[in-house]
């Protein structure tokens, strides 16, 4: 099994977005994390509808260790 997976955080929009997208249309797996949902969702679906593989996340990291260890 060789399967790639990204973890892509600030994927709702510009850079992260993008890479999201890029990424998902080279055969990579995808994990998306951001703090706007509804974004996410439709940049799921997107990759999802072009036959690509990816899931998401809302994350919301306000300050240091927020996600604990």
């Amino acid at each position: 099994m060789n399967t790639k997976v990204a973890i892509i955080t600030g994927a709702s929009s510009g850079m992260g977005a993008a890479t999201a997208e890029l990424l998902a249309k080279n055969g990579i797996r995808v994990m998306m994390a951001a703090r706007r949902e509804e974004r996410l969702h439709q940049l799921w679906n997107e990759i999802i509808s072009e036959g690509g593989e990816a899931c998401y996340k809302v994350t919301f990291i306000y300050r240091h260790g927020s996600l604990g260890k």
